[in-house]
């Protein structure tokens, strides 16, 4: 591509060639009319009578053949080292014999230069799937949080104090760990439901992960996305008992949806409301300090909305969830 201070366009080397093939002008003169040296002129001239007006495009400044460069044989031992077992350039110039920079090189020509485009469990590269219509498939997952002591976590006033606040509010809500009778403060459940094609996301703070509690939340999350105009068929969950139970069977033959399972030791199968939960922990649950899990649990519905109705989602073009539904109730009123 020419530079800005380029005397002479595609265009304008079209003109000068034309007038030196064409019209039969003198290279000296047609130079001096595009204010250009002779060779310059010349070369022009010379490259519009062997390939015509396409020559006067730029040609690429990469060399018709490297002799120094990688073999092939070296470039497939490294992506099989980086595929395999998630080497870097360092150690994978050391086994190779190589330079780091020219691993990393060689990497970068490959597209493996950042580990995010390779299967954590398999080594083989990611493979991203996508349902075509909202409802099709949903995920289901729960989230485990420890609850906030009054005054606040860890996290935000320090170990010492954490424990502190841990152990008064612990001992004024009775509970106590049965291993070792120290005060506990308790766990939050956050049962999510999450639409495969919108990402558009139903989720429920709850006690417990029992299997009433997974079909209560399901049931809900049926009829929530049902007032949105979206009827669930398919449901995948991981391996956990609540949805190896037969309640759950039940339930789902009951709202008409059919229910599937991971394969065990497959986290990446429900990799979408995996990446909601990590949203979700910096988003709402770590994002600020909160004084209490009360406060925590009243800022989650707005996050919620936030989420599905205004956050922009990469995934999905940067647009917002709900945006991805198109016969939502009064949506074109």
């Amino acid at each position: 591509m020419s530079h800005a201070n380029a005397a002479l366009t595609p265009r304008a080397r079209l003109k000068l060639a034309r007038l030196v093939v064409d019209h039969g002008w003198p290279v000296a003169r047609a130079a001096e009319r595009y204010d250009v040296s002779w060779p310059t002129a010349k070369r022009w001239a010379g490259r519009y009578r062997q390939l015509g007006p396409e020559g006067m495009d730029d040609r690429s400044s990469r060399p018709h053949r490297c002799p120094h460069r990688t073999p092939q044989p070296v470039v497939r031992q490294i992506v099989h080292l980086r595929w395999k077992q998630r080497l870097g350039p360092v150690e994978i110039a050391d086994r190779t014999g190589l330079a780091p920079s020219t691993v990393h090189a060689v990497l970068v020509r490959c597209r493996l230069s950042r580990l995010t485009a390779i299967d954590r469990a398999t080594g083989e590269p990611v493979r991203r799937y996508e349902h075509d219509h909202p409802g099709s498939l949903v995920h289901v997952d729960v989230k485990k949080l420890g609850n906030i002591p009054d005054g606040g976590g860890w996290r935000y006033v320090g170990r010492a104090q954490g424990r502190q606040n841990r152990k008064i509010t612990g001992h004024r809500t009775g509970q106590r760990s049965r291993d070792y009778g120290h005060p506990l403060v308790g766990t939050a459940f956050i049962h999510t439901v999450l639409d495969d094609h919108s990402r558009l996301a139903y989720s429920e703070i709850c006690a417990d992960e029992t299997r009433e509690t997974a079909v209560l939340v399901l049931r809900h999350a049926a009829a929530w996305f049902t007032a949105r105009g979206v009827r669930i068929e398919r449901v995948l969950s991981d391996n956990g008992a609540c949805y190896r139970s037969k309640l759950w069977a039940a339930a789902c033959a009951e709202l008409g949806i059919i229910p599937k399972r991971t394969r065990p030791y497959r986290p990446q199968t429900n990799g979408k409301i995996e990446r909601f939960h990590r949203t979700l922990a910096e988003g709402w649950a770590f994002k600020k300090f909160y004084a209490s899990d009360h406060a925590r649990r009243a800022a989650f519905p707005a996050w919620l909305h936030h989420y599905n109705h205004h956050r922009p989602h990469t995934a999905i073009g940067r647009s917002a969830p709900i945006t991805r539904l198109t016969n939502v109730p009064g949506q074109y009123t």
